[in-house]
Order: C-alpha cells, then sequence, then structure tokens
C-alpha cells in the first residue's frame, strides 16, 4: 500500500532588489547625495547633487535605470580627467625638453672626486671635549 501524496510547497517568490537612486557624490564625497531622475518623454537623464550643487545630463533609451545616468557621468569625469592628465604630461615635456635646452655650467671648484677612497668624516670621539675613561661616559664641559 502507498501512501497519499502530499500537495508540494509551491516555491517561494525571487526577491527583486531595487536599483537604488541616490549615490555619492564624486566632487564633495557625500553619501546618497546624487539624485537621479529620468525623463522618458525627452529621453533625457539628469543627476543632481543635494550638497556642492554638481549636476549632469545625458540622454537615455527606454531601459535607462538610474545607476545608468551615474556610470554615464563617472565615465564622463574620468575621461575629462585623462585628458587633463595628458594635457599636463605634454606640458611637463615642453617643459623638460625647454630646461634641457639650457647651458648649464658645473663648478669643478667644489668638486670632491680627489677625496673619493680617503676617509674624509670626523673620527667618532672628534667632537667630544672629553671622555671619562673610567666608566666610558661623556663629560661635557
Amino acid at each position: 500500500m502507498g501512501k497519499r501524496k502530499k500537495s508540494s510547497r509551491k516555491p517561494a517568490p525571487k526577491i527583486k532588489r531595487k536599483l537604488s537612486t541616490t549615490f555619492s557624490c564624486l566632487f564633495c564625497n557625500h553619501a546618497d547625495s546624487i539624485i537621479c531622475t529620468i525623463d522618458k518623454k525627452t529621453n533625457i537623464g539628469s543627476l543632481n547633487c543635494k550638497i556642492c550643487g554638481q549636476t549632469f545630463q545625458t540622454p537615455i533609451h527606454t531601459l535607462s535605470q538610474p545607476v545608468d545616468i551615474y556610470a554615464d557621468w563617472v565615465d564622463a569625469c574620468e575621461e575629462i580627467a585623462e585628458e587633463t592628465n595628458d594635457m599636463n604630461y605634454n606640458n611637463s615635456d615642453d617643459n623638460l625638453s625647454n630646461n634641457l635646452d639650457k647651458n648649464y655650467s658645473i663648478d669643478h671648484d667644489n668638486d670632491r672626486s680627489s677625496d673619493i677612497g680617503k676617509n674624509t668624516k670626523p673620527g667618532r670621539f672628534d667632537d667630544l671635549s672629553e671622555i671619562d675613561e673610567s666608566d666610558g661616559d661623556y663629560v661635557d664641559e
């Protein structure tokens, strides 16, 4: 004789995690100060910082979420930072080449190459006025 078949439980519904709409600002470093809004009529996503007032707008499509707007803003900031670093690097190369073109003279009077191999450092106790030999302590006069 077989047992009666028990009804099985329905699987629990999957919990959908919501993507956040507030983020931390790259400029003022305040947490949850960036608010992203999506205008689907004009297909423009905008980002605004409540603390420092930083704003950003980007074109969006029907599947865009606030995190996509924030990611576009981060990418745009990184791109501008790289361009700025490249410009500064190129300017520093020009300054370096200009400095190398100048004639620098070497002062051979102060050249210490003749002292190589010689003991030019003062001895261990040359600057001490007196050493008490009984216990080896330094006595200052």
